[in-house]
């Protein structure tokens, strides 16, 4: 599958995957602060942002999807990173084709199965009635009724495309509901990744806790975990000076 991309910046490959429901506009303030020193291609994962959709959706397919993009634009090598469902992609892309991995970088998840818990933010999404909807400030509205915080609201608003025809959304929402088990999949057993490897967790957050050492230690022997201090889950977002920090540490 043809991925859409933003290639930003000079240096050494860089590249960098989205987490669920968000896109490689997520990414962007990041990779402004790096663009003197790397060469990043911020992602669009299928069925999210600009790349297509698919009735297939999982993390095998979504590496493999990498695998194409580093082929077609010639790259042998490159330090990877991801965030959340994009740090799941990393992990799997990088078990699978180590020789094609320099650094890893994997932000704030782990290789765990995690049960599903995007249930309100799902039924939100899919309470909005499109055809309906007239502005964005609608859309906000009906989505407030199931989720209050507003930046939570602001973040999911941004797959929300608009043409000729009305509002639609980027991401694929069917697909995504219909296998929303799949975002929680563990890293298959007996698989590893021996280079460096990084791990950011956000200090707020409990997606990377104590009892992951053990079998992030399993999969990457050569990890390091860093905590981002008053970050959760969005750890770029809340504390972007701190994991830009950090990217450039491991990777210099």
């Amino acid at each position: 599958m043809q991925l859409n991309f933003k290639k930003i910046g000079s240096g050494p490959p860089l590249v960098i995957l989205h987490g669920l429901f968000g896109s490689a506009d997520n990414w962007y303030s990041i990779s402004r602060e790096l663009d003197t020193e790397f060469t990043m291609y911020l992602v669009d994962q299928r069925n999210h942002g600009d790349s297509p959709h698919s009735d297939e959706w999982d993390y095998e397919v979504m590496a493999a999807d990498l695998l194409e993009l580093l082929d077609n634009e010639g790259l042998d090598k490159v330090f990877l990173m991801g965030h959340s469902m994009g740090g799941k992609v990393a992990m799997t892309f990088a078990v699978n084709n180590p020789e094609r991995v320099a650094r890893l970088i994997v932000a704030d998840i782990s290789p765990r199965y995690y049960p599903v818990h995007h249930e309100v933010i799902l039924e939100g999404l899919q309470a909005i009635n499109l055809p309906e909807i007239q502005s964005r400030k609608e859309a906000d509205e009906a989505l407030a009724i199931h989720i209050p915080d507003f930046g939570t609201r602001q973040f999911l608003l941004k797959s929300l495309g608009r043409n000729s025809e009305g509002f639609y959304w980027k991401i694929n929402l069917p697909v995504i509901v219909e296998n929303i088990e799949e975002v929680g999949k563990a890293l298959d057993d007996d698989t590893f990744y021996k280079g460096k490897t990084l791990f950011l967790a956000g200090e707020k957050s409990n997606y990377i806790q104590e009892k992951d050492l053990e079998s992030i230690l399993a999969h990457f022997p050569k990890y390091q975990l860093k905590i981002i201090a008053n970050a959760g889950h969005w750890l770029h977002a809340e504390e972007p000076k701190a994991v830009v920090r950090e990217i450039r540490e491991f990777l210099k």
